[in-house]
């Protein structure tokens, strides 16, 4: 009667001397094992574990012509499997989160209203070409067994010969003679590793980085256009008119938080504007500039009532008076809208002399300036 230990994970007495247990009459050593080849290996294996076959089909004959079609058509699905997934890639990249000089301008048509249907696009065909290439490869290149095995524990006997079956999987798949197939193999796991990948780059590059929330693109001699691109010259607005303006950068029309009026005051406001502390030329003339972005909940604050002075907040009654620093002086808005600082360069159009001295929209921001 045998004494070796043979539950899952112990070596079958392997590591003493005496007759290995593992096949039915405990009658192969190390030694024998290591002397047999793979495939009397794999029989052996399969014979003393208890393995009924029921049916087997082999794969195409090597060389042949329906080999070498299947060949190309694994390879075709592999290969665009990893083209769509380097695409992704390609399209990913242009976000800037890589490749900070290369990044889509946000319009309302064009390529980057493409961006998000574009990465699921590309993902999308690339892992169906992944299932199609994995589901043609099964089918057509690999040998089809049906077996039946029963279940028992693990011995040094066991893994060796299981070793020499996953290996005699590995020789039956044929990848080792048909370089088509294991090239796109690594061209598929290369771009759809990569693909999935990427994304991680929202996780590394830390958005909060420079201070988004407390700035925006006005800076010192960026000029003041309309949302059509065209500059501005005092003079240009009638006296008690507003007109929405955006910094004179790429897509800066397009830039919410930039979004800035610029007011033409009455002779008779200009006498009564009163500065807020700090911003006392800020004012160009009878022009001052404010955020446009109410600093309660962020609403698009537009009206503007000459008559009184003040501009109000369509979303919840804010109102603000500028002849007094847009001071809130009416409704849940606590904080003045931010000023832009104003000046004219040498063309004579307006410019900005800096960004907002403190961070627009709503209050619940950060407000500290980096």
């Amino acid at each position: 009667m045998s004494t070796h230990d043979t539950r899952p994970g112990s070596t079958g007495g392997a590591d003493t001397p005496g007759p290995l247990h593992g096949g039915p009459d405990d009658d192969y050593t190390p030694e024998q094992l290591a002397a047999m080849r793979r495939e009397d290996l794999d029989r052996l294996g399969a014979r003393y574990d208890g393995v009924e076959i029921l049916h087997v089909e082999p794969g195409p004959e090597p060389g042949s012509a329906l080999e070498k079609r299947a060949v190309r058509q694994v390879g075709l699905a592999f290969g665009l499997a990893g083209l769509f997934a380097f695409l992704f890639v390609v399209v990913y990249v242009g976000s800037g989160w890589f490749l900070p000089d290369w990044h889509w301008d946000i319009t309302e048509g064009g390529w980057s209203a493409l961006f998000t249907p574009l990465l699921g696009l590309c993902m999308g065909l690339a892992l169906t070409c992944v299932g199609v290439g994995l589901v043609l490869y099964t089918k057509k290149l690999l040998p089809h067994e049906t077996a039946v095995q029963d279940k028992h524990d693990g011995s040094h006997f066991d893994r060796v010969t299981t070793g020499a079956t996953l290996v005699g999987g590995y020789h039956n798949s044929g990848l080792g003679r048909r370089k088509l197939l294991s090239r796109s193999l690594l061209f598929m796991g290369g771009g759809v590793g990569l693909m999935l990948i990427m994304p991680l780059g929202g996780l590394i590059k830390n958005p909060n980085k420079g201070n988004p929330l407390g700035t925006t693109n006005w800076a010192d001699g960026v000029r003041l256009v309309r949302d059509d691109g065209t500059p501005i010259r005092p003079g240009d607005q009638e006296p008690g008119s507003l007109e929405t303006v955006f910094p004179a950068v790429p897509g800066g029309n397009r830039q919410a938080d930039a979004a800035t009026m610029l007011i033409r005051l009455r002779p008779a406001q200009v006498e009564t504007l009163r500065p807020r502390e700090g911003h006392a030329d800020f004012a160009y003339g009878e022009y001052v500039a404010y955020s446009k972005i109410c600093t309660h909940a962020g609403c698009p604050v537009s009206l503007y009532e000459q008559e009184t002075s003040r501009i109000l907040c369509p979303c919840h009654q804010s109102q603000f008076d500028v002849t007094q620093g847009a001071k809130a002086v009416f409704g849940p808005a606590t904080r003045p809208l931010p000023q832009l600082p104003l000046g004219v360069d040498d063309e004579g159009y307006f410019i900005a002399r800096s960004d907002y001295i403190e961070a627009v929209g709503p209050t619940y921001w950060n407000r500290e300036r980096i």
